[in-house]
């Protein structure tokens, strides 16, 4: 995986939380409930931080190579983009609440793709 890759994964899902956010505003405002809507709001605001997590990841890597532990951020933010974000959307369009207990482990991805980073970034000689 390259930089490109991830800052393009970045781009893409930037896209993907607009058109979310346009769902959740127009599509479901008035078929869920205020709580849900919170809901959706949360799913869609983690997914523009680690898209944009993804898009500065790839931008700043762009000039030097990816070590492990960048790779590993940027896998990292998307598996909490899945986990975090796409349970979350689940739960809101299915009203399953067990699809909760996902939500936690996405939330400990997206910290262990910050940790990663900063790793690579402040101690494996990347600047």
């Amino acid at each position: 995986m390259s930089a490109r890759f991830f800052l393009l994964c970045g781009l893409l899902l930037m896209m993907i939380g607009v058109i979310s956010g346009a769902f959740g505003a127009h599509a479901i405002k008035n078929t869920v409930s205020i709580t849900y809507q919170q809901t959706w709001q949360t799913a869609t605001e983690y997914l523009f931080y680690h898209a944009l997590g993804l898009i500065a990841l790839g931008s700043y890597y762009r000039d030097k190579s990816l070590d492990r532990w960048a790779r590993a951020s940027g896998l990292l933010f998307m598996l909490g983009i899945v986990l975090f974000s796409g349970s979350l959307y689940l739960l809101v369009l299915t009203g399953q609440s067990s699809l909760g207990m996902i939500t936690p482990f996405g939330g400990t991805f997206f910290i262990l793709g910050w940790a990663s980073w900063l790793v690579s970034a402040g101690f494996s000689g990347q600047t």
